[in-house]
């Protein structure tokens, strides 16, 4: 039963207005989450000096950043269809602050690991819960937009952490730099809470038979709380996100040593293809959200989105383009990718039942903190043999993989659609 007060989107006053305003606010929680993703690895050099660390011990930090977010996501899109997207994502939202603060503080290295596990459960709410006040309060004819504005932020929250931590650091200390990111979500959550009554969405019943749907057209069952996991499409879409983020973990740690290793590229140049990566994504997500809101079979578009950046990656594991072409090539790429982004979004809402919404997207992004953690040390075992190309190798093959992942969500959500209007 829908809050008291809720109303759909399309039948609010002056929609486009609220529209844009409930996709800015979700957009911002999620660039401050992404932020919170890079709040280590941008200061690792001071970390490591302070307390004499490995660079094991340094990514472990991350794995179990990863790992803690991972579970949490699963977990926490039950609490906010139960619930309700809002007080959770505020409960996000002051963990980050929390886990800045914490970090700045640590006396050991164990007190670091808990800062990262605080990090961790608080970046685990934000797209059940985001998706869930997108879903619910954006008109629907608007949701590739919103969708495409919720990845760029995303993006962008990702370039804007080492620039903010490295230059306070180098201005200051790095736990100057800790401290002053605590002070970002908690802006974030003020703005949030100010505008409060926007963010209200509807709970699932308390009893799953009260408002239920059948799971398909041949099935009388009612859906209670677990049977969403019973769909395959929800666990298809779990690996595709799995897949892609292998993919991505490739690029974000290791592309730039592999392009100095197989181009000889100086530090600087490889830097910066990364970064033309990250921004080439954001246009491509512009791009993909205009593309997402008048196609119908998003798989597709998936598809040819990725098929794409595959080649791309693959031209560049041959180490026969110059270095200038292969600093293009990256943002090919990330042009690629992010088309994908929208229209992958939109896939998934299309594969999950009424009423489950924080829950599908809550166990389909674990599989992105799941493949997050788990990349690290495919790369890094493939950096240590000193085998740069199979880097770009499998970046591609993770991404035809997701290819034929996104193809199957999307052939079976068709054929449901299909039985349920026969």
């Amino acid at each position: 039963m829908a809050n008291a007060g809720y109303a759909p989107a399309a039948t609010q006053p002056a929609a486009g207005k609220t529209d844009v305003l409930i996709i800015s606010l979700v957009g911002v929680a999620h660039g401050i989450s992404h932020f919170f993703h890079m709040i280590l690895a941008p200061l690792f050099p001071w970390i490591k000096e302070a307390f004499q660390l490995s660079y094991a011990e340094l990514g472990l930090l991350m794995t179990v950043f990863f790992v803690i977010s991972g579970i949490g996501q699963a977990l926490s899109g039950f609490v906010v269809d139960r619930i309700g997207a809002r007080a959770v994502l505020f409960f996000g939202i002051s963990c980050l602050a929390l886990a800045a603060l914490l970090l700045s503080v640590a006396p050991s290295y164990g007190f670091l690991m808990l800062g990262a596990m605080v990090a961790g459960v608080g970046n685990s709410v934000f797209h059940p819960a985001d998706y869930t006040l997108l879903n619910q309060k954006v008109t629907p004819a608007r949701l590739g937009y919103a969708f495409s504005v919720h990845g760029i932020t995303g993006n962008l929250g990702w370039a804007a952490a080492p620039v903010f931590l490295v230059s306070i650091a180098q201005f200051s200390d790095w736990r100057t730099a800790l401290l002053c990111a605590s002070a970002l979500p908690l802006a974030v959550l003020a703005l949030l809470v100010w505008h409060r009554d926007l963010l209200r969405t509807k709970q699932v019943a308390k009893n799953p038979a009260a408002d239920s749907d059948k799971l398909n057209a041949n099935s009388a069952q009612t859906e209670g709380t677990l049977d969403f996991l019973k769909i395959p499409a929800v666990w298809m879409c779990f690996a595709f996100f799995f897949l892609i983020a292998m993919g991505l973990g490739g690029i974000q740690n290791f592309s730039a040593t592999s392009l100095r290793d197989l181009y000889g590229m100086s530090l600087a140049t490889a830097t910066s293809a990364y970064t033309l990566y990250m921004l080439a994504s954001a246009g491509g997500m512009l791009w993909g959200g205009m593309l997402a809101a008048k196609a119908k079979n998003h798989d597709r578009t998936i598809a040819m989105a990725f098929g794409a950046a595959g080649m791309f990656a693959l031209c560049l594991a041959t180490g026969l383009p110059g270095s200038g072409l292969a600093v293009v090539l990256m943002a090919a790429i990330g042009f690629g990718s992010g088309v994908a982004g929208p229209s992958r979004d939109l896939m998934i809402r299309a594969a999950a039942p009424k009423n489950a919404t924080g829950r599908v997207y809550g166990i389909v992004y674990s599989g992105l903190d799941s493949g997050l953690a788990c990349s690290p040390l495919l790369f890094g075992a493939i950096m240590d043999r000193h085998q740069p190309a199979l880097v770009f190798v499998l970046v591609c093959v993770f991404q035809v993989l997701a290819i034929l992942t996104a193809v199957n969500v999307g052939a079976r959500t068709r054929a449901r659609n299909a039985s349920v209007s026969a």
